[in-house]
């Protein structure tokens, strides 16, 4: 059974996010193509399309691994546009989806760490401690 990404307000931030970079960059210049704008574009939609994988994905170890990419391509974004403004290839607007990736950054992180609180909840009640026999010492009787 797969997860709804749609569901997900942090799938909804970044998949609304992915169309504000496009806009942001879509004026940069030309010798930028294949660098800045391809690599912000990359970004951005790395992180709604590693959203949308997790999701897809039967285990929640997995899931956990996806949100977590998303999280990493997340801030690369964030850096990414904050290095456009500086380098004055974006307008003032960047330091608005700057903070609203702050905010699907905190998202993110919230959902994970909520995810690997279950998890490892569910696992403590499932696993049980038993001693590894090939790693027992035998003494020898007296």
């Amino acid at each position: 059974m797969s997860r709804d990404p749609a569901k997900l307000k942090v799938f909804q931030l970044a998949d609304e996010l992915v169309l504000a970079v496009y806009h942001l960059t879509k004026d940069f210049p030309p010798e930028e193509r294949f660098g800045l704008q391809s690599q912000l574009r990359r970004a951005a939609v790395s992180v709604a399309a590693n959203i949308v994988e997790g999701c897809a994905r039967i285990t929640k170890r997995d899931y956990i691994r996806f949100l977590n990419l998303a999280l990493g391509s997340a801030s690369e974004a964030r850096y990414l546009i904050s290095l456009a403004r500086r380098l004055r290839l974006i307008a003032t607007d960047a330091e608005v989806i700057e903070q609203r990736y702050r905010g699907l950054m905190q998202g993110l992180q919230h959902l994970i760490t909520s995810l690997t609180k279950r998890q490892d909840k569910e696992e403590g009640n499932r696993t049980e401690i038993r001693p590894d026999p090939e790693s027992s010492t035998v003494l020898p009787e007296a």
